[in-house]
């Protein structure tokens, strides 16, 4: 290892993930970087998450020191994929120095990749290099490059969400990974802010089906609220409520082809909710969906229901722009 520092990450945890219809162990990264570039995601608490700034070699070396902790904490032999984050993008050599990059690389060999970028960073010759470090040929496809595309609508991309590109830039970026032949893994917002709930569904359903063309994994994040962000102003004034659960289980019900879910603060006031009486059991069938890609498990629960359908109903009926949220 080039530094014996040693930092924690900011999270890191195992799992469970799908590849190529098989279930297999993942491990979740989210390393503190130099600082997403964009920095203005309306949604995104990890852009106060960052290194101050310094010298490049220094802060290479804090990353590898995460990287030790890593790989001390967590046995190799133990998971077969790697999920890799930062605070806005893994291949921008500003927030991830090149030495630290190859550094996690080398560490990582032989695991399915998947890291996530922002499209500006999705260059052939940096995938390229990456990708020859961590394939060993155990898997058909090692590296899969995940963009925060978020809709599909480039006007609620910009005005909601201020994301910062554009569906062509995606499109472009997409273009670029195909050449490295590296995997395509889209990550899609289920209700940015200034959207009705009958709004949010709509522009998902029609962003899983524009993008599922150019996709190789398609997971739909359901909005949560993040400290220190422009969405938790907006819910603190109680012009905001994360998505219904039911409007999840309904999206994934509808939706070709198989979408991703893990509901991250489910069947809390800060994450997606219901009324907490069955909020817990629909998490759960989201996840199991997730891996089983099995629609029966979701609609067994959308099926059951429960007294608050009506109030969600209600809501998809009568809540428009001007008033919105009619719900906490």
């Amino acid at each position: 290892m080039i530094s014996e520092n040693i930092e924690k990450p900011l999270a890191c945890w195992k799992s469970r993930e799908t590849y190529n219809s098989e279930t297999i162990d993942c491990l979740t990264i989210i390393f503190k970087s130099g600082g997403c570039s964009w920095n203005r995601c309306t949604m995104c608490g990890y852009k106060n998450e960052r290194y101050h700034k310094m010298p490049e070699d220094e802060l290479a070396d804090k990353i590898i020191g995460q990287l030790n902790w890593i790989l001390s904490e967590y046995p190799a032999d133990k998971y077969q994929m790697v999920k890799i984050f930062t605070s806005g993008s893994f291949f921008d050599g500003n927030e991830v120095p090149l030495k630290a990059r190859l550094a996690v690389a080398k560490a990582f060999r032989g695991k399915v990749i998947i890291a996530e970028s922002r499209t500006e960073y999705v260059k052939e010759s940096d995938l390229l290099e990456f990708r020859e470090i961590i394939d060993d040929n155990t898997w058909d496809r090692p590296l899969y490059v995940a963009m925060g595309l978020e809709t599909t609508n480039d006007f609620i991309r910009e005005k909601c969400i201020d994301k910062g590109h554009t569906f062509d830039d995606f499109l472009t970026a997409v273009k670029e990974a195909k050449k490295a032949d590296t995997g395509i893994k889209t990550y899609l917002m289920m209700k940015p802010p200034y959207l009705t709930e009958k709004e949010a569904m709509e522009d998902m359903l029609k962003s899983i089906r524009e993008c599922a063309p150019y996709s190789d994994m398609i997971s739909m994040n359901l909005c949560t609220i993040q400290n220190r962000t422009s969405v938790e102003s907006l819910w603190k004034k109680r012009a905001y409520r994360p998505p219904y659960l039911w409007s999840a289980l309904k999206v994934l019900i509808e939706a070709e082809p198989h979408v991703m879910c893990d509901p991250v603060g489910g069947g809390k006031k800060r994450g997606p909710h219901n009324c907490g009486e069955c909020d817990k059991d629909i998490v759960d069938a989201i996840r199991e969906y997730s891996l089983s890609a099995d629609k029966e498990i979701l609609k067994i629960y959308y099926e059951k229901g429960c007294s608050c359908m009506e109030e969600w109903e209600y809501i998809l009926k009568e809540e428009e722009p001007f008033c919105m949220p009619l719900t906490e």
